[in-house]
């Protein structure tokens, strides 16, 4: 499994990102159970780089959710900090 580029997620709506973390939520419990039941893993990095795309996933779905609100949406004691 490759990681997902930062390019490849961004460029994907937001259905398609949605789809692609619950696949990856998915087979991330699939090898978490084939880990608990004491079988050897194929590829011991697997569990490690679900985590880090599922990360990587969430991160930019936060990021573009902030960036899509309004600047003005701050709380007043932000806005004096930054002043």
């Amino acid at each position: 499994m490759a990681l997902l580029r930062t390019k490849e997620i961004r460029a994907m709506d937001g259905e398609a990102r949605a789809k692609k973390l619950n696949e990856l939520r998915e087979e991330l419990m699939h090898e978490r159970g084939v880990a608990a039941m004491g079988g050897a893993p194929p590829s011991p990095g697997k569990i490690r780089a679900l985590r880090k795309n599922i990360a990587r996933l969430l991160t930019i779905i936060r990021d573009e959710e902030r960036l899509g609100r309004p600047a003005e949406s701050k709380p007043p004691s932000e806005e004096n900090e930054t002043a």
